[in-house]
């Protein structure tokens, strides 16, 4: 690869956010100790608010965003890492407060890196990305906190996003009766397929309710929205459930009592896949590699080449987004590491 490498670049002028592809100097990259050619990134709700300017996700400028890439050690200062390691970057203040991965290179620190787990590809690794990674950690939370198939069913809201869709596939290989909550109903075979035993409308959980508690359903609950909906579901949580909350699509507050958690026992667990410690983000990570389908994988997953990225951007804000988006940049010949 020669000295410049391509990169998206979001910047502000006259007051306005605008994107643009350049081809840059290796020595504009930020500090760090491992250089990684990337291969592979994909687009997250983080991304699109940053390249379109409609949250204040970036703190400088220029910036290149991207919060997950997947790609190969081309240089390394790490003694984890050496020349042609196929690793995996998810979080970690990268795309935000350091230059991420929607460029051909990345500089690094290692901490921030997983070594590719046995048996994924890194395209694979994008099509989990932070969104896959957030759903095991959704499901791991469930299950730390005893939520069993036996306990009942299990909801999940924002259902065809891309933390929903994995969390749906997640839930059924565990055994869970998932029920799929979406504002998108011509969704409902991709949904079912998934994984979903039933499809419920957004609308019965989307109006505010003055009742405290409702009749107790869900043994446990993945959150991707947040407001009004999160506030619903909390009073029809069964006795000593739980839910993960790990999303703010529908608003950022939450108008409810305390009955749910002092007369029925139930758990609020935010979730943050930003920053897990290793230790459990390693976890998670085999557990991604061994409990989710490849064949449902592919499924949710759209592969983009990177000069159409940014361009889906305002789809994300609209929520019109199905699955996973991966951004193919310089692409892997190698169908899987390990």
């Amino acid at each position: 690869m020669a000295e410049g490498f391509r990169a998206l670049v979001v910047d502000r002028e006259d007051g306005r956010t605008v994107w643009r592809f350049e081809e840059l100097p290796r020595d504009r990259l930020p500090e760090g100790d491992v250089l990684v050619e990337v291969a592979y990134s994909s687009l997250n709700y983080k991304d699109a608010l940053a390249i379109t300017g409609a949250g204040k996700i970036l703190r400088s400028f220029p910036f290149v965003p991207g919060i997950d890439l997947a790609g190969r050690v081309r240089e390394s200062a790490d003694p984890r890492y050496r020349p042609g390691d196929p690793v995996v970057l998810t979080g970690c203040g990268v795309g935000e407060k350091h230059w991420g991965g929607l460029a051909e290179l990345a500089r690094v620190q290692g901490d921030w890196l997983v070594p590719l787990p046995a048996g994924l590809s890194l395209r694979d690794a994008m099509a989990i990305g932070t969104a896959g990674l957030t759903a095991m950690l959704c499901v791991m939370a469930l299950e730390e906190q005893k939520v069993t198939p036996d306990k009942g069913e299990v909801l999940v809201t924002g259902a065809a996003g891309g933390v929903g869709s994995v969390a749906l596939a997640l839930l059924e290989k565990a055994g869970f009766r998932a029920v799929a909550l979406t504002g998108r109903r011509e969704l409902e075979d991709y949904l079912r397929g998934l994984g979903a035993a039933e499809v419920m409308d957004r609308s019965e959980l989307g109006e505010p309710s003055p009742a405290p508690l409702a009749s107790q359903r869900w043994a446990g609950a993945i959150d991707t929205v947040g407001g009004v909906v999160l506030a619903n579901l909390l009073k029809a949580v069964r006795y000593r459930g739980a839910v993960a909350a790990c999303g703010l699509a529908g608003g950022v507050e939450l108008h409810t009592t305390v009955f749910p958690f002092i007369l029925r026992g139930i758990r609020l667990i935010g979730i943050d896949s930003v920053y897990t410690p290793r230790e459990e983000r390693l976890a998670a990570w085999q557990r991604l590699a061994s409990d989710l389908s490849r064949e449902i994988l592919d499924r949710i997953t759209t592969v983009v080449p990177f000069d159409e990225a940014p361009k889906l951007a305002g789809e994300f804000l609209k929520g019109a987004i199905r699955g996973r988006v991966v951004v193919a940049i310089g692409g892997d010949g190698e169908p899987a590491a390990g």
